[in-house]
């Protein structure tokens, strides 16, 4: 696949999904032109963070865990939106090599979800998450 189809896939995939934390926030696509590998440094660099912020790591699934998780207690519309979840992953997943999710900040936390395209590039999802 190429960039542009990758992020046009992303794109549809994440259309009206919003990461829900302590508050709510929409996913947006990027493609960075830098090459591969990814590094904590590089993701400050791209995204224009201070050097010194504080930097987590985890993987798509421990990261999507709780919104590919059906319940009991989910209705219809929950039943759904863990179902473009999981689109959602299967797509990060199919189309991206090397994935990590980069979680830069405390309390207002920029996440970046970022993986490798087969031309090369850098490419993912970013939203962000309030947690108190």
């Amino acid at each position: 696949m190429t960039n542009v189809e990758i992020t046009d896939q992303l794109k549809k995939a994440s259309e009206d999904l919003l990461w829900m934390s302590e508050s709510e926030y929409p996913f947006e696509v990027f493609l960075w032109e830098d090459k591969a590998p990814v590094t904590p440094e590089k993701v400050i660099i791209s995204t224009g963070h201070s050097p010194g912020i504080f930097i987590q790591t985890t993987t798509v699934d421990d990261f999507f865990c709780w919104a590919c998780s059906e319940e009991d207690w989910h209705g219809e519309e929950e039943k759904a939106t863990v179902s473009k979840f999981k689109t959602l992953v299967d797509i990060i997943k199919s189309s991206l090599a090397n994935l990590q999710v980069y979680q830069l900040g405390t309390v207002e936390i920029d996440v970046y979800i970022v993986g490798t395209t087969p031309e090369g590039n850098l490419a993912g999802l970013s939203t962000k998450a309030v947690e108190t």
